[in-house]
Formats: structure tokens, sequence, C-alpha cells
């Protein structure tokens, strides 16, 4: 189980609690998701093609457009999101694929501001 991988990791660095507390920004965000909420959010977004990825908390996504602009454009709105959230995401695009990963490396892990951007990034794909 990723989620348990997860737990193992977090508990093996010992710090990574009190790193989360006093590095992350004060935005509630930017904190870690509790283990039903994580669980919860998560399954929501694996409904819509997210996946977990294996050697770190993270979230992933592979996305396909018609062309290499309309992949452009949707990079584009969601970069203008990810500014105002100031939470900028991993990508890689060559034409019309563009892929996706989410976490928050202050907290080393994911967090409630991944779980909004990725629901954007959702809303945002549907609409092109």
């Amino acid at each position: 189980c990723l989620y348990l991988n997860w737990i193992k990791r977090a508990l093996s660095a010992r710090t990574c609690c009190v790193r989360c507390v006093c590095d992350c920004p004060q935005s509630s965000d930017s904190h870690w998701l509790s283990p039903a909420d994580r669980e919860e959010q998560v399954m929501e977004l694996r409904a819509t093609g997210w996946m977990e990825v294996e050697e770190r908390d993270a979230i992933f996504k592979d996305l396909h457009f018609k062309t290499f602009n309309q992949a452009f454009g949707f990079m584009s709105r969601v970069a203008l999101q990810a500014e105002k959230m100031n939470h900028h995401p991993e990508w890689f695009n060559v034409y019309n694929k563009v892929q996706i990963t989410l976490t928050t490396h202050d907290c080393g892990g994911l967090s409630k501001r991944d779980i909004k951007m990725a629901k954007f990034i959702d809303k945002i794909s549907l609409s092109m």
C-alpha cells in the first residue's frame, strides 16, 4: 500500500512533522493531509486519472490534448493559477502531451494545496 510506505518514510525521518510545522508557510493549505482526508481526497483524484507516485509522496497525471497549441494553452492557464496559489507543478511537455506531478516541497509531501491544484487542473483540462 502506497499510504503505508508514506507512513514508514515519515516515521523513519522522525523530523518530518516538526519540519512541516516549522517550514510550511502560514497557509493551512500547505499542511499535510490527515490520514482520513488523504484517503478520501486521493480516492476522488484516482477516479479522474491521478496516480500516487511510488518513490515519493506526490500525485501524477498524464494529459493528452488534440494539438500542441491546446496543450500549451492548458499549461498557460495552469501557470497563471500556480502563480496565484504560489504553488508550482513539476511538469513535462512534448507536443500534445503534458505530464504533471504535484507535491508540496516545504512539507515534503502531499498537502491540501496539491489537492486544490489537482482539482483546478482537472477542471481546466475538461474545458479544453
